[in-house]
């Protein structure tokens, strides 16, 4: 039986499955016992259905069927990274880690060091990806990739994927998984997004139309606040180039990180709406009384969330919709 915090990952697919479901436009139970269909008019740009939802969840259903035995000491033996493993087991990639190496890195980078204080280079679109004139989603702080190779290989003709990170040595390896699996959509950077963002986006020849920042470094200290890659000038440069129906998701383990972001969204209402706006009430079934949103609605977890949720964490989670 695999335990995340204190729900079992059986419960947590089984609940993830049903919001992706409402994300594809199916029906999200309520307490009366009828459906109500959720996001109807706010129609996710690049989420889908994955079946690696179901299929994660009938493996465990097995699991817990012929494990009935186990008890909760063995239980505990579960590590968040075999979770993490099963959430991604369909990109087939555990055996091309090894081929890169074992990759060890500085859990919180200064993105004000002087390294990292000038604009990334713009690539040539055209090389970088099959069809540059796809509408693009843009991951600021891709971490691993994993996440947005999940996405990419789901959508190669539609959809182009751009992964802005600071790490050298993820995106090294992100790129390998890239050329491993041959896709054309999709393309990780060694950029800092609070200088790099604007001059990428502007050049890029197809419509920006979606912005994802998931679990950003925290920079706990009140001093390296300053360091948080959400700033007024990002989110301005955001909107500026996010086409109208774009959308921005927001989400961080951390509250203090989440109110952050949301606030600095949050005061740009004359452009921006938030999910509950968009859907006129019908957030009941997708949002707690604060505005957060109960489940990714992405179709899958990233790894931060993974080990966030093993460790028993809460998620926060905000989406937009440009006007």
């Amino acid at each position: 039986m695999f335990g995340i915090g204190h729900m079992n990952h059986h419960a947590y697919a089984t609940a993830s499955a049903a919001a992706a479901a409402a994300v594809c436009g199916g029906v999200t139970p309520c307490g009366s016992g009828r459906g109500r269909r959720a996001l109807s008019s706010f129609t996710l740009l690049f989420s889908r259905c994955s079946n690696n939802y179901n299929n994660n969840t009938n493996c465990i259903n097995n699991e817990n069927k012929k494990n009935t035995s186990i008890n909760d000491a063995a239980a505990t033996q579960v590590r968040s990274p075999d979770l993490v493993a099963l959430e991604y087991a369909d990109l087939h990639l555990p055996h091309k880690i090894g081929e890169v190496g074992h990759v060890r890195i500085r859990q919180h980078v200064n993105p004000l060091s002087a390294s990292l204080s000038v604009p990334a280079e713009v690539p040539n679109w055209n090389q970088v990806f099959r069809d540059s004139t796809l509408p693009l989603m843009v991951d600021i702080g891709s971490g691993n990739g994993r996440f947005l190779v999940w996405l990419a290989k789901r959508s190669p003709e539609t959809k182009n994927y751009l992964g802005l990170e600071i790490r050298h040595k993820l995106v090294e390896r992100a790129q390998f998984w890239v050329k491993e699996l041959a896709l054309g959509n999709i393309y990780f950077m060694f950029a800092n997004a609070t200088v790099s963002f604007e001059q990428l986006v502007s050049t890029y020849p197809g419509p920006l139309a979606f912005v994802s920042i998931l679990c950003p470094d925290p920079h706990f200290k009140k001093r390296h606040h300053k360091r948080r890659v959400v700033q007024k000038h990002l989110v301005d440069s955001v909107l500026k180039h996010l086409r109208p129906g774009g959308q921005v998701f927001i989400q961080s383990d951390v509250l203090d990180v989440a109110l952050d972001m949301r606030n600095q969204f949050d005061a740009r209402a004359d452009i921006l709406q938030h999910i509950d706006d968009v859907d006129q009430g019908e957030c009941v079934n997708l949002c707690d009384a604060e505005g957060w949103l109960l489940s990714n609605p992405m179709g899958i977890r990233t790894e931060r969330e993974i080990h966030a949720e093993f460790e028993g964490a809460r998620i926060y989670r905000r989406m937009y919709q440009k006007r």
